[in-house]
């Protein structure tokens, strides 16, 4: 099974930047994209469709802001929008669907980088998430969780780790959460059960040359649920183009 992720930084952008055209070539078998930043009525004339695929949206509220999308070969048994909080549930954060006993999650967590009130936000949003995390481990299921999760755990994820402990994505309130995550919650990370590779990132700032020199952090993650570790076979991180500020994360798994 093949599930690919990818923060299109704009849905419309990316595929006007060639994103579907080159997603019709990868043989995914579910694609998660997160800040789609539409409308699903706004998609018309946009080159955003898979053939072959069901495709779910959960929009944000305010326009242009947010949101996350679901294409799958396979039609899901049910699809979930939102968590159960309003508060993120308005911005168009989480898309799960079901396929019997397997769940595929398309999540965005919120970004505190552009000052103290959205880290805030952040922070409400990690304290919400976690009993969420929790109980769904106690669904008879298992969760594939795609997605921009906005933290780098580890200093082999991003860059410049020494100048960047201060700083949003990177605090260490932040990566406990991540330790508490894939540790007593009961999650893997799929990409590091393959590779414990340097230098692996899917997202570089614009400012700068950080792209091209890879100056990056590894920040978007397929965090899976520990009766799924050791199912990922493969990972790859595209590069070759780019389709947004992020880059799409590639993991097969043997289920």
């Amino acid at each position: 099974m093949r599930v690919i992720t990818l923060n299109a930084n704009g849905i419309r952008s990316a595929a006007s930047k060639g994103a579907f055209a080159w997603l019709r070539d990868q043989g995914a078998d579910v694609v998660c994209l997160q800040e789609t930043k539409a409308q699903e009525g706004q998609l018309a004339g946009h080159d955003v469709d898979l053939p072959g695929f069901h495709r779910y949206f959960f929009d944000a509220e305010r326009p242009g802001y947010s949101g996350v999308a679901l294409y799958s070969r396979r039609e899901p048994d049910s699809v979930i929008r939102g968590f159960g909080v309003p508060e993120f549930d308005r911005e168009g954060r989480y898309l799960e669907a079901r396929f019997g006993a397997l769940s595929v999650v398309s999540l965005y967590l919120p970004s505190g980088s552009s000052g103290p009130e959205r880290q805030a936000s952040k922070f409400r949003f990690l304290e919400a998430f976690m009993p969420h995390l929790r109980a769904l481990r106690r669904r008879r299921s298992e969760y594939i969780l795609c997605g921009d999760w906005n933290i780098a755990h580890k200093e082999i994820d991003l860059r410049n780790w020494k100048s960047n402990q201060k700083n949003s994505g990177f605090l260490p309130e932040e990566r406990s959460w991540m330790d508490e995550l894939l540790g007593a919650a009961g999650y893997v990370d799929a990409f590091r059960e393959v590779t414990e590779a340097p230098d692996q990132y899917t997202w570089w700032s614009n400012r700068g040359q950080a792209w091209a020199k890879n100056v990056g952090w590894r920040i978007d993650y397929q965090i899976v649920s520990r009766g799924l570790a050791g199912a990922a076979r493969s990972v790859s991180i595209h590069k070759s183009s780019r389709f947004s500020d992020h880059a799409p994360l590639t993991i097969d798994y043997a289920l």
